[in-house]
């Protein structure tokens, strides 16, 4: 391991942040750099894309970011039974992982040297290495139907049991208690036979086991708990899978007096009411709470310092703009997958631009499904938060999967706590200002929205048929009646506070989305032409015939008709018409469109 010392020399730009680090260890959670195995320094550590286990990154060498306080705020602020909620990709599962590799019985306390939670001494002495741990991960208990979905389940308790075989031999334990861990593990075909009064009282029973062997308390640690249930109700078994959840969580963690304490971790908290019932022992933990509000994510310093070691500190503001936002209590965070897999291209390709990671690890199905449901108020709503505004909305914190759907506003809640949205603060009637967090998760709503809105113009083929029949003919009152009518009815994406080119590649996007839907023509964009390159070079129907369209953003509705004009002269004076007349079209007509929010205005001529 590096000392603190090393640290500083080899990595002379952060000296003062370091410094501060070493001065200020009671501030937990923060990133500090050190060697890895084998003295590795730290920009010839690797990133850790995808591993989620905390003794493989210790002893392989990968960079970590130390979130080891997060152990001694489990015990500071005692809660037998912890609820943490966060969006998908926020370190959840490794921070489970160290959990348990800090107080599992047989621990190797070389994996902590060096590390925050190292210089408590104290605490280690009591709690390192000095209890059982029950583990399990819950993010592939699912399937199509629940029988599917139950086998799995029970898969994975048996694999989690397997870990133990030794219980078969203790002496602590009665043939009895062999014979109900026998059950655990039992096979039949090469599957596990556990039935299902067994499994659910699957987790008990092990606890209970493992106490009565170590006679020590067992620790449970239950990652994605919610994942089963988000399944079952896709695939329309919720009932029975709530009910099975809600036996499973009662008897490990109601009424088992075998438990030193739990964590489960999850998107949603989903309502007391459905699967924590009569537990009265709950902590929840969410996005709102200033507790722990550093230990999921990353901070802006952990952020500067992870690129400074890869001597990639002048990233940090494009970082900034498309990963960070997020607000978990009082606390600016970072997404840690985006920053671990933008950090690792930029290591190979310098001049990588950012890209959507998070957004790629799973579909949009929320957002799809919000913006089918908005009407025009709520459609306007998202205009605002593209706009880069706040939306103040009422959020329910705690609902069950089959309420999300019941109103609009409950997708609202459901957004803001999977991270499509977050909170820039709160109103004196309890209501949160929600935002966007970043460019990343605008970009999803952007597709969504141009998804949405394609679907809903091509759904109407009477008008727009229309459309390209004026289109075609030049009538260009029609067309600009249209166009507005559209827009009009659209859910904003063009008129954000991105650069003036952005805003025009919006509309460009929109009008070829709906000239493309004519299977008669061939729609080309950004085509070189003459001396350029024109927007839109339409090949119609008719040989003899075709249609160039420039478009143009306006700021102000005033200056729409001399944007028109411009457009219109660029078409002539860089000759974009030689593109057709180079395939025998001579009947051409020429648009200049220009666009100012939700308003079109269209001019045409046609040139022989």
């Amino acid at each position: 391991m590096w000392t603190l010392t090393e640290a500083n020399e080899f990595l002379a730009p952060i000296a003062s942040a370091m410094s501060s680090e070493s001065t200020c260890v009671g501030k937990v959670g923060k990133a500090q750099l050190r060697k890895g195995a084998g003295g590795r320094m730290a920009e010839s550590l690797k990133l850790p894309i995808g591993v989620d286990n905390f003794e493989k990154i210790r002893r392989d060498g990968f960079y970590y970011v130390d979130k080891t306080g997060l152990i001694e705020q489990l015990l500071e602020r005692w809660g037998e039974v912890n609820l943490f909620t966060r969006p998908r990709r926020f370190g959840k599962t490794l921070n489970m992982s160290m959990i348990r590799s800090f107080f599992e019985i047989g621990s190797d306390p070389s994996l902590f040297e060096g590390l925050y939670i190292s210089q408590k001494t104290e605490l280690c002495e009591t709690y390192l290495g000095k209890y059982p741990v029950v583990f399990l991960s819950l993010k592939n208990a699912e399937g199509l139907t629940f029988d599917e979905a139950k086998y799995q389940l029970a898969e994975l308790v048996g694999m989690e049991a397997e870990r133990f075989l030794f219980l078969l031999e203790s002496e602590r334990l009665t043939d009895n208690d062999k014979n109900r861990y026998r059950a655990l593990i039992g096979l039949h075909n090469g599957q596990y036979a556990m039935d299902d009064r067994t499994l659910i009282s699957s987790l008990q029973i092990l606890s209970q086991l493992l106490h009565k062997h170590y006679r020590k308390k067992t620790i449970i640690l239950i990652d994605e708990y919610d994942v089963p249930l988000d399944k079952a109700f896709q695939y329309n078994y919720y009932k029975e899978m709530t009910a099975l959840i809600r036996g499973l969580f009662g008897k490990a963690l109601k009424t088992n007096e075998s438990l030193q304490f739990a964590v489960l971790t999850g998107c949603l908290r989903v309502s007391k009411e459905s699967i924590f019932t009569g537990l009265n022992n709950l902590k929840i933990l969410s996005i709102t709470d200033t507790r722990f509000d550093e230990q999921f994510g990353f901070t802006e310093n952990e952020v500067k310092m992870l690129l400074e070691s890869y001597q990639l500190g002048t990233h940090l503001a494009e970082m900034k703009e498309w990963y960070d936002g997020y607000h978990f209590g009082t606390v600016d965070i970072f997404c840690p997958w985006d920053v671990i897999n933008h950090t690792d291209r930029l290591c190979s390709e310098p001049g990588a631009k950012p890209s959507s990671y998070w957004i790629n690890t799973s579909g949009n199905e929320l957002v799809k499904r919000f913006i089918d449901k908005a009407n025009k108020t709520t459609r306007d709503e998202i205009g605002r938060l593209l706009d880069g505004s706040s939306v103040e909305k009422s959020v329910r914190l705690d609902l069950t999967y089959d309420e999300i759907d019941n109103n609009i506003d409950n997708l609202w809640s459901v957004l803001f706590m999977t991270g499509y949205l977050t909170q820039t603060g709160g109103t004196e009637q309890g209501r949160y200002r929600l935002v966007i967090p970043n460019k990343e998760i605008r970009e999803v709503y952007k597709l969504q929205i141009q998804e949405w809105f394609r679907e809903q113009l091509l759904g109407n083929t009477e008008q727009l048929t229309v459309f390209w029949r004026s289109l075609e003919e030049g009538k260009t009152d029609e067309v600009e009646k249209y166009l507005t009518r559209m827009l009009g009815n659209s859910i904003s994406v063009f008129d954000t506070k991105a650069p003036e080119h952005e805003k025009e590649n919006s509309y460009h996007t929109f009008l070829v989305g709906l000239l493309a839907g004519n299977s008669d023509w061939l729609v080309k964009s950004n085509v070189e032409a003459g001396d350029g390159f024109a927007d839109i070079i339409v090949e119609t129907e008719n040989p003899d015939a075709g249609i160039i369209i420039e478009l143009k953003y306006s700021k102000e509705i005033s200056g729409m008709d001399r944007a028109c004009e411009r457009a219109i002269t660029q078409i002539k004076d860089r000759r974009y018409d030689d593109y057709l007349r180079n395939d025998d079209r001579q009947d051409i007509l020429i648009y200049g469109m220009a666009f100012c929010r939700k308003k079109c205005r269209v001019v045409a001529e046609r040139i022989e």
